[in-house]
Parts: structure tokens; sequence; C-alpha cells
């Protein structure tokens, strides 16, 4: 199935190709960069569920097209080793996380999917709730993990290996050929 993105606004739009159940990994990441990500973007009460969770879709980065609004993307690092983190400059909403132009991984977190169909149906049951010793509050998720469970790492290792082989980390929306980003991060620490 080909998924429609698109930011708050409009101004930016895209799809996603090939996502179902079994081609990503769904996941609902607690960590407290996810979380300084959305208070960044003054889009915590959007972004975050009740808990401090962001429900994220784990695909390929050439699984991501986008065909308007792509001189408003945006990146930002909270350090200057950390995730590039994508969004859009017109409405500040979220895109996903990328780890380099060599990988070819995104987690493309839940705004820029907007889904008629009910999440689940479309992406799949949220196979683990991450990072939970950040959560706010008491979580109550079922398949619940302080950290990265193992099992779920490995799923998604698999994953890559297979995109990699598959040169599935170009093209790129995020980086060009030689892997730089399209735009220059900025980078948090140093702000």
């Amino acid at each position: 199935m080909d998924l429609k993105l698109s930011c708050t606004c409009g101004a930016v739009q895209g799809v996603a190709l090939n996502i179902t159940p079994d081609t990503g990994n769904r996941v609902v990441c607690c960590c407290d960069d996810c979380q300084k990500f959305a208070a960044h973007l003054d889009r915590e009460a959007d972004v975050l569920d009740e808990f401090g969770g962001t429900d994220i879709y784990q695909t390929s980065q050439s699984q991501i097209k986008i065909h308007r609004g792509a001189e408003n993307i945006r990146c930002l690092r909270l350090t200057s080793k950390g995730l590039y983190r994508w969004y859009t400059n017109c409405c500040k909403t979220p895109i996903g996380n990328t780890m380099n132009g060599g990988l070819p991984f995104i987690g493309v977190i839940h705004n820029f999917m907007p889904i008629d169909d009910g999440r689940s149906n479309v992406l799949g049951a949220v196979r683990a709730y991450v990072q939970t010793k950040h959560a706010r509050g008491n979580p109550d998720y079922p398949n619940s993990s302080e950290k990265f469970p193992v099992g779920i790492t490995l799923r998604i290792m698999r994953k890559m290996l297979v995109w990699k082989l598959r040169g599935m980390n170009k093209p790129s929306v995020f980086f060009a050929d030689d892997g730089k980003a399209v735009v220059k991060p900025t980078v948090l620490e140093k702000s």
C-alpha cells in the first residue's frame, strides 16, 4: 500500500511506497530525545501520547518520496553526533529520524502519516513500547521495555541489512548521493 504523507498545513506532501505491517516496524518511543524534539517544535500536545511516547513507523529511506514542498524540509540534531531529525519549516510537523545517508533507515513520525483507516489496520500493531525509563507518569503499555529490547533491535537490524543490500538508502529525500544532508542541520547543543 502507498500512503499519503503530509505536514499539518499541507505545504509538504509526498508518499510512502509499499507500506505494510511486515515491510516495516512500528514502535512507540518514550526516549527523552524524542520528547525534546517534540518540545523544540512546540508540538508536544499532538506528537507525544499521555506518557511522552512518539508513534514511529520504521522503514527505508528510498520508500519516502516528497513531491511538493521539499524546500520546507529542515533538519536538526540534538547533539553533533545525534540522529538527524527532519521536520517542516512551514508548520513544524516532525517528519522522521535518520541515522545518516549510508543507512537506509528512517523512523517516520505519525504526524507526517495522516491515516484515515486506523493506524493498526495499515501499519500493524505497535511491536514494542521502548525507552519507558524516560516515560512520563506510570505507563501501562503492553510489551514495554525500559530500553530498546533485543528482539525489536534484531528485527530492525535484519530489515536494515536487507534494505542496504537492495540499495534502499538511495534515492533519499534527506541525503544527497554523496551522503551529505540536503540541508545543513541545526545542532541544538551549540544553541
